[in-house]
């Protein structure tokens, strides 16, 4: 969901878990001029065509081949914990973003799926605190956003598998401790 903390969960992770990379959803949006616009005139970002979704598989397939040469940090992490013993060889690429589940060609690559949600007037709240380029025109949330938000998530729940729901409305801690605790559980099944 927008604003649903996606990216601030996703930067914390990063600094906490050891070899740690992101690649965000949001680095390949289409420039505003590609950008279909629907009837009422507004632009339809929130819609797989307004993204470059080659270009991010091809990104991740290459951070995949060669995760030590990508750049990632392999420095201790903050809050190192015996939990995160023994796991210098192992890399981890957290990819955030808005449509990763409904694009087929990603489905394959995924370890474990967070799906944060938001009520409607939450998310509402929220998004009318931001500045997005270009600027949200008015009626833009409750005339695009939030419907694309809804069926995007339908289709989701129709589909795929094996997704953890989180709550957007607990605190960032809640949301940082729950991710981080199932990451230390999957990465102890890689080392068994």
């Amino acid at each position: 969901v927008t604003n649903g903390g996606k990216t601030t969960l996703a930067e914390k992770l990063k600094k906490m878990l050891p070899n740690c990379d992101v690649i965000s959803q949001d680095d390949f949006f289409k420039p505003e001029s590609e950008v279909e616009t629907d009837e009422r005139g507004f632009k339809l970002y929130d819609v797989l065509d307004a993204l470059y979704m080659d270009e991010m598989v091809k990104s991740i397939r290459n951070w995949m081949k060669s995760p030590a040469s990508s750049g990632v940090v392999t420095e201790e992490p903050q809050n190192a914990c015996n939990n995160l013993k023994n796991t210098e060889d192992v890399y981890i690429l957290i990819v955030e973003g808005f449509l990763l589940y409904n694009y087929e060609p990603l489905n394959e690559l995924w370890n474990r799926r967070y799906f944060l949600t938001l009520p409607y007037e939450e998310c509402k709240k929220r998004r009318s605190t931001r500045v997005y380029q270009p600027a949200d025109t008015p009626g833009y949330f409750d005339g695009h956003v939030w419907p694309m938000y809804v069926k995007y998530k339908n289709e989701l729940e129709e589909n795929a598998s094996n997704v953890v729901y989180l709550d957007g409305t607990k605190s960032q801690e809640e949301l940082l401790s729950c991710v981080y605790s199932d990451i230390i559980q999957e990465l102890k099944k890689l080392r068994e």
